[in-house]
């Protein structure tokens, strides 16, 4: 992996920033290469400047990729340090939430190249999907070069403008939770059909976690692999005519569920409370 010959700037270096690090080193990134800002840096991190990363010290020459990783409020405090490379050559990739292109373009320069992404919190253990959108400045080089970054870190897909930003945060972004909600859910269920907590809990993570596997290994649809374990008239079928049911079941539930999350992130995007 070679984000440029001018190397690769990281600011922030928590959970998300760490996994996208370790994902870049293992996919052949010189650490030589990298320069970390981060205030508290882990153990693991300043070990690394012994294969020659730099940390906590700015580049003396505009980077070739520099990828925002801090948490939003804690970022208007690290751009300004960043604004000499801003209307040049380098390539700013944002993983900070709710912060718009247009926010990065006032900070940073109206010609600064900019892609923001919506990254997820499987991204952590490598299994995270990105969404990622690009202003005008983006060239399609550098397009290729942080949909490569995000790779690191899960799968990615590349958006058609930035609106739809709203739309992933909502699904995938919020998405997680959902699915501990719904994992919860079946552990309660297991547990007033007659099961010990932890057997129910073990059954419901481990069912959740291997479907999960089952639809990226098979490429299969959803839909398809549940016609393929839904025998007529038999336990699962009965099980579904409740969760898919027409007025208040799983299909409405998380229309309404995804809904909301877009609609908070649009007005958290408007700067409302």
């Amino acid at each position: 992996m070679t984000p440029g010959d001018r190397g690769l700037l990281l600011v922030g270096c928590g959970k998300m920033g760490g996994a996208m690090l370790r994902g870049w080193i293992a996919a052949g990134l010189d650490p030589a290469a990298v320069t970390v800002l981060d205030p508290q840096p882990a153990d693991w991190l300043e070990a690394l400047t012994a294969k020659g990363l730099r940390l906590n010290e700015l580049p003396t020459i505009a980077p070739s990729v520099a990828v925002i990783a801090t948490k939003p409020q804690i970022m208007e405090s690290a751009i300004p340090g960043l604004r000499d490379y801003g209307n040049g050559p380098t390539l700013f990739v944002s993983i900070a939430a709710g912060t718009l292109i247009s926010t990065f373009e006032t900070m940073l320069g109206r010609d600064t190249p900019i892609v923001r992404t919506m990254p997820n919190t499987p991204a952590a253990i490598g299994c995270g999907i990105t969404g990622l959108v690009a202003n005008t400045r983006v060239s399609p080089g550098q397009m290729a070069v942080a949909t490569e970054l995000m790779s690191a870190v899960g799968e990615t897909v590349i958006l058609e403008n930035e609106d739809q930003i709203h739309a992933v945060t909502a699904l995938s972004g919020s998405g997680p939770a959902y699915v501990f909600a719904l994992t919860e859910a079946l552990t309660a269920a297991g547990i007033d059909a007659g099961l010990s907590s932890e057997i129910s809990a073990k059954l419901a993570v481990t069912m959740v976690a291997g479907s999960g596997q089952l639809m990226l290994k098979t490429g299969e649809e959803p839909s398809e692999l549940r016609r393929q374990v839904t025998s007529p008239n038999g336990t699962t079928a009965a099980g579904l005519k409740e969760l898919m049911a027409v007025d208040n079941g799983i299909f409405e539930l998380m229309g309404r569920t995804v809904s909301a999350a877009r609609d908070r992130s649009v007005a958290l995007a408007k700067g409302l409370d």
